[in-house]
């Protein structure tokens, strides 16, 4: 998609807020949104070493139970 912004700017040519047309506005919070969803993937994929079955957490807790 091709953005066209218009941008507001202060006394001294500063950039101070960017315009955009709603449907361009649309379509980068649901970039945004998919980015977030593939980094929150890419942790919880990061973090699968520490999963173990449910069966053997049971094992281990009742074991340490027993001591």
């Amino acid at each position: 998609m091709n953005y066209h912004p218009e941008f507001v700017i202060d006394e001294k040519a500063n950039k101070k807020a960017v315009i955009i047309p709603f449907s361009q506005w649309q379509h980068l919070m649901e970039e945004i949104e998919e980015l977030e969803d593939i980094r929150a993937y890419d942790k919880a994929k990061d973090t699968t070493d520490d999963i173990i079955l449910f069966e053997k957490a049971v094992r281990q807790i009742k074991k340490k139970n027993k001591k």
